[in-house]
């Protein structure tokens, strides 16, 4: 349970270039390597590089392991999973080349807002289960779940980083374990873990279970003033009940995040997908009491997951297909022309009233909005509400929160008037507004001028648009194209129509 004694400082590599890679500024540092923001020259994109320290490079075992991470992690390949692009040496210098994630981890996110409201944290949970699931399916353990290693994207998309500590479970690691380095954070491991006896997936479940209590919570189930002290908590000490600790959390999710934490593993769920599929059921009601998302809003890959059985889900998916061109076949029947033309007039009275004169960035006031507990919580209720003044409530409800928060809600309401609500000179406005704010930060830059090209060429300002256009670089399109989807397609349908 040792950790290492600590390392002296290895010497800063920002602006030199390692096999391709122009390093730019340091980021983080870990147990293992230093991390830095990084711009991969054949690609003109951002990339996260994990460089292994100068003084672990002449350790064999340092250096097996520090490639295994990447074998391991790179056969991952999954939306909620931080992408591997290449590992390699250069000068000396051992390295991973991964995807660079722009937002915030939960960790951060914690120590500024404390306690996450539950509809957050189960929208969080589906989607690191679901990462989970995958790597069940590889073979592979994590083995350093926590909320440090859990990355929170602009667009609310949920990543899991790190995969530094995850082990095929094929492999025998008995020579990598005796070099000292301490695998997994004692705040968040497992009993079986911190007593070095094998582990499986329901380690992780149990991580994930602990860091789920933290979120609701605001508080970790074990502290104490040393790693041994916390890892006794976890093999002999229940935690306190989670409905004590936050009052008001919904029940069946307390349960879920108690079994998750059980001392033994046959205890717990038996595997992601087991766990993914009572979330299911989890969101299900808790779409009907009013305080997450309904399941019918998860993605297939979820709803995969979920069903543990790929051969079954395949046939559901199948179904549905068949279902969708039945549909398709028979929609031109009278009755479905009579409901288009009612649907028609009632659209076309809603874009008389929506297109109406008023000031560009006047909105409309948030009064009908509830407040809710934190700006996470808002946030989130807009995510769901998906209106103008659900958006705006945001920072007019707390002026005095992290800006991190109102720029995620003004995206959302570029979005809204985007693709919800289309009004182009509004989402032109807002749109400039993140483009000025965002000067620094490219994948909110990015974000922005996509924005005012697509509400330009809609609102036939071709060169406009095209001057907007000549400034996204082809990282921030890479970036676009993975994180923006539906603004990407947006983007590419403007070009088309501008004949590029």
């Amino acid at each position: 349970m040792n950790d290492p004694s600590p390392l002296p400082p290895s010497s800063d590599l920002s602006g030199r270039t390692l096999g391709g890679y122009a390093v730019l500024r340091k980021i983080g540092s870990g147990g293992m390597a230093d991390v830095y923001l990084a711009l991969q020259q054949s690609l003109e994109r951002q990339v996260a590089l994990k460089v292994l320290h100068s003084q672990l490079a002449d350790n064999p075992s340092y250096v097996e392991r520090f490639h295994n991470e990447a074998r391991a992690a790179a056969s991952l390949v999954h939306p909620n999973i931080v992408q591997i692009y290449e590992v390699g040496e250069a000068d000396g210098h051992h390295f991973i080349a991964q995807e660079f994630v722009a937002g915030k981890n939960l960790d951060q996110i914690l120590k500024r807002q404390g306690a996450l409201p539950p509809g957050t944290v189960l929208d969080i949970l589906r989607q690191v289960v679901s990462a989970l699931c995958q790597a069940a399916e590889a073979g592979i353990v994590h083995r350093d779940i926590k909320p440090a290693n859990i990355l929170l994207t602009p667009t609310g998309v949920v990543k899991v980083a790190d995969f530094g500590l995850a082990r095929i479970l094929s492999v025998d690691t008995k020579t990598l374990t005796e070099v000292g380095v301490a695998l997994g954070t004692p705040l968040y491991m497992s009993p079986e873990q911190i007593e070095g006896r094998p582990v499986d997936a329901r380690s992780d479940i149990y991580s994930l279970g602990v860091t789920c209590y933290h979120l609701l919570s605001g508080e970790p189930p074990h502290s104490g003033e040393t790693a041994l002290a916390i890892a006794v908590g976890h093999i002999n000490r229940e935690p306190t009940p989670l409905g004590t600790m936050q009052v008001g959390l919904p029940e069946d999710f307390v349960a879920i995040v108690h079994r998750m934490m059980a001392k033994q593993p046959a205890d717990r769920c038996q595997s992601p997908s087991e766990l993914l599929n009572d979330l299911k059921t989890l969101a299900s009601s808790a779409a009907k009491e009013g305080w997450a998302a309904d399941s019918n809003e998860w993605s297939l890959l979820e709803w995969i997951s979920a069903d543990g059985n790929r051969s079954a889900a395949s046939t559901q998916l199948g179904q549905l297909m068949r279902e969708q061109a039945r549909l398709e076949s028979n929609r031109w029947n009278w009755q479905g022309i009579l409901g288009m033309l009612a649907i028609a007039l009632v659209a076309g009275a809603v874009i008389a009233w929506a297109i109406r004169p008023r000031f560009v960035l006047e909105g409309t006031p948030p009064a009908a909005i509830p407040k809710r507990d934190s700006p996470a919580a808002q946030l989130f209720h807009a995510k769901m509400t998906e209106s103008e003044s659900a958006w705006q409530a945001v920072w007019k409800y707390f002026p005095e929160a992290d800006p991190y928060f109102e720029q995620l809600a003004q995206q959302g309401l570029v979005r809204h008037f985007l693709f919800d609500s289309p009004q182009y000179v509004q989402s032109l406005a807002w749109a400039q507004k993140l483009a000025d704010e965002g000067q620094t930060d490219e994948s909110l830059r990015a974000f922005a001028l996509a924005a005012q090209f697509v509400s330009l060429e809609q609102l036939g300002r071709e060169r406009e648009a095209r001057e907007v256009y000549s400034q996204l670089t082809p990282a921030m399109k890479d970036q676009l194209n993975r994180f923006e989807n539906q603004l990407y397609e947006s983007m590419q349908g403007s070009l088309s129509r501008l004949g590029e």
